[in-house]
């Protein structure tokens, strides 16, 4: 059985996705943003190992839930699962002066690959909504353009996948995966989602877990354990490593 570890996963795709691991046998670690929300979490997932703390829209907390996250020993599988949605009416920074929704959705997943130890597999959750991302790294924190929260959503999403990608090149002894969960109803899709849910949050379990040939490869982008329809331009090494420089002069770390 496998040791997994998955971030934002106090509700949505990610605690079903603790829950289905949690349910096939494997040791389940799941993180929630405050300690409220922790022990509800595990009141929903009683068979989870554990689950750490702390609001990763900022530097500290990342490394926090790092280091809490570390004290579990290495995992087999991490799920980047946490995010931020595409309907954030404005712009807000952090107190480290970054758009609080790339924060959460991209430098978030690039800090804990960074702290934590090289797990046998890398789960980054994407979407299908990166298609409509500005491929164009000179405002990434939207500090020039006027604010839209779906064209900014888009472009986390894309951003997401050359980290995949760009992980899944310089580190060979990693399976790094991208998935789109569809459009569904969770707290981030909203009401009008119409994709399957019950389908939502099988890909990242899949992909962290199974030992099918189709689920044992790196640097893929999948929809419902399918190849999703991909933006090429998230194959641009030079791209994937311009957003790699990005992270690293703004964090501090580097992927070792």
């Amino acid at each position: 059985m496998a040791k997994v570890f998955i971030t934002g996963s106090s509700q949505g795709l990610g605690l079903m996705t603790g829950q289905l691991l949690a349910e096939q046998g494997h040791s389940v670690v799941l993180h929630a943003r405050n300690q409220s929300r922790a022990k509800e979490t595990l009141a929903k997932a009683p068979r989870a190992a554990g689950v750490v703390v702390g609001d990763v829209s900022t530097l500290q907390a990342m490394r926090s839930v790092a280091e809490q996250a570390n004290q579990f020993g290495s995992f087999d599988a991490v799920i980047h699962n946490v995010g931020i949605g595409y309907r954030e009416p404005r712009r807000v920074e952090t107190v480290d002066g970054l758009s609080q929704l790339w924060a959460v959705n991209v430098l978030a997943p690039y800090v804990l690959t960074a702290l934590m130890p090289k797990p046998q597999r890398l789960v980054y959750l994407s979407s299908g909504m990166h298609l409509g991302a500005s491929a164009k790294l000179d405002d990434i924190q939207w500090s020039k353009r006027g604010w839209d929260g779906s064209q900014a959503y888009s472009d986390t999403k894309l951003h997401d996948v050359l980290l995949t990608f760009a992980v899944a090149r310089h580190w060979p002894d990693v399976l790094a995966n991208a998935v789109s969960p569809g459009w569904v109803q969770t707290r981030m899709g909203g009401p009008d989602a119409n994709d399957d849910l019950d389908q939502g949050h099988l890909t990242q379990a899949w992909l962290a877990v199974s030992d099918d040939k189709d689920a044992r490869v790196s640097g893929g982008y999948f929809y419902h354990r399918q190849p999703g329809r991909l933006n090429p331009i998230t194959k641009n090494a030079s791209l994937q490593d311009q957003l790699l420089d990005y992270c690293r002069s703004v964090s501090g770390l580097t992927l070792t």
